[in-house]
């Protein structure tokens, strides 16, 4: 016996408005750990591999969060998940604003990695309450304002931790996540449940993801300082591929699986994840080594900028992240999300490869980035409305968490390597890189992103409204 599902409530500009306040607020929330680590460090008397711990930890937990909290907003409803989502994110901000140590702040880190499962289930309701054309831009909008929330935290995290405290600094965009969530839970209609008849939680299956996450993560942060212990390195990828093998099996085996292998193997879907990890790749490379160009002394070959400096010296690439978003989403919408991401690949190439060869004054390097942030978001939202758009409503959450997931996995790949393409490029007794580091490492990322366009070009040219 079959349920009827009452038809969705279509959704006015306040509900998906609110919905982009609670993308900007856990966007801030999410970045401010990244520009303070120094400070982190000397208040709290962090090792160095204490820090990176706390560097990737929201980034682990983001990982495993999103497939899971898309699957249950798939079965369960966007909304209900949500609200519950976020105020594990709301508790985990509280905890970190009042942390008085580092284990107390991990505790709070942890809750918040809960947050990045905020935009499949935001996708989730959008493609529920609006057609298909108006959908695509807002799916948009709410990504654009996570990237420039992202940017904004990123920003201020400095300024405020040297000006109130470093508590102040985790409390204020916890303050707005709250908000931002009260009004969604009041203008947000409830959606139906996607799958009532599911199965059971595949817990196997999401057992092993973890640690096949946990273990990817901390391979990675881990591998440029095993060269003295390649033992301990081999050992963690054999548990990589054990883990990884583990739950291909489980997976396959499951009558309702946490990540189900028919819809990543689904072109639409594996070409939407291989460009994002490309795509992520190549952004991150310069997310990295672009703030650590400008702080390099100006008698070397940089420009001794302070933190202050650096923060307004990129906020033109948080414009260009903040409206690359809602552009994506209308370029997608008219003409097809192929063009767009093919666009997005070839403006992202060509900034990366431009500042490799000229990058001898600020505007080089606050232009180039600009263009690689507005390549991004371009990028990223276009695959995300494409996959979004390409499977069944019941597996919007999944898929989009799938290409979240990716994009998080890239990031993590691309900072790693540029950090050891720094740590290899630092002379003996000197505390500044070589110029070759950083041309090498954006030489890198823009061969990489261009070879991307042979992936891009099989894709379908998507939906044109």
């Amino acid at each position: 016996m079959t349920t009827t599902l009452a038809p969705p409530v279509p959704i006015g500009k306040a509900a998906v408005g609110a919905l982009g306040m609670l993308a900007v607020a856990t966007g801030a929330l999410e970045s401010v750990v990244t520009p303070t680590l120094p400070l982190l460090q000397r208040e709290l008397d962090m090792s160095p591999a204490e820090g990176a711990l706390l560097s990737i930890v929201l980034l682990i937990t983001g990982a495993l969060v999103t497939p899971v909290a898309g699957k249950f907003g798939d079965r369960y409803g966007g909304k209900r998940v949500l609200i519950r989502l976020m105020a594990v994110v709301c508790a985990g901000g509280l905890v970190s604003a009042l942390a008085p140590n580092l284990p107390v702040l991990l505790v709070g880190q942890i809750l918040q990695g809960a947050m990045v499962g905020a935009l499949p289930l935001s996708f989730i309701l959008v493609r529920r309450h609006l057609p298909a054309g108006e959908s695509k831009v807002a799916i948009g909008v709410v990504s654009g304002l996570f990237v420039g929330g992202g940017m904004a935290g990123t920003l201020s995290a400095g300024p405020v931790a040297e000006g109130l405290s470093r508590h102040w600094m985790f409390a204020l965009p916890t303050i707005a996540v709250i908000g931002a969530t009260v009004l969604v839970n009041r203008l947000m209609p409830h959606d139906p449940p996607g799958r009532p008849g599911d199965a059971g939680v595949d817990w196997p299956g999401l057992v092993l993801l973890s640690g096949t996450l946990v273990t990817l993560m901390l391979v990675l942060a881990l591998a440029p300082d095993m060269g003295s212990r390649p033992l301990v390195l081999g050992a963690l990828i054999v548990v990589l591929a054990a883990f990884v093998t583990g739950w291909t099996a489980v997976e396959r085996r499951a009558a309702s699986p946490m990540v189900d292998l028919r819809l990543l193997a689904r072109p639409e879907v594996w070409k939407s994840c291989v460009l994002t990890f490309v795509i992520c790749v190549g952004t991150s490379v310069p997310v990295y080594l672009v703030p650590q160009l400008f702080a390099v002394p100006a008698d070397e070959y940089g420009f001794g900028a302070s933190a202050t400096e650096i923060g307004f010296f990129l906020l033109p690439g948080a414009v260009a992240a903040s409206l690359a978003g809602p552009i994506g989403g209308l370029g997608a919408r008219r003409y097809g999300s192929r063009a767009v991401v093919t666009a997005g690949i070839v403006i992202m190439a060509a900034a990366l490869i431009s500042l490799a060869a000229v990058h001898t004054e600020v505007r080089h390097l606050v232009v180039g980035k600009a263009l690689i942030a507005l390549a991004n978001g371009l990028c990223v939202t276009a695959l995300v409305t494409s996959t979004a758009t390409s499977v069944d409503q019941s597996d919007t959450g999944i898929a989009t968490s799938l290409v979240l997931v990716t994009r998080v996995i890239g990031f993590a790949v691309g900072v790693q390597v540029s950090g050891a393409l720094l740590t290899a490029g630092t002379p003996s007794g000197s505390d500044v890189p070589a110029e070759s580091a950083f041309v090498t490492g954006f030489v890198i990322a823009g061969v990489v992103t261009a070879l991307s366009l042979l992936v891009a070009r099989t894709m379908s040219k998507g939906v044109k409204e």
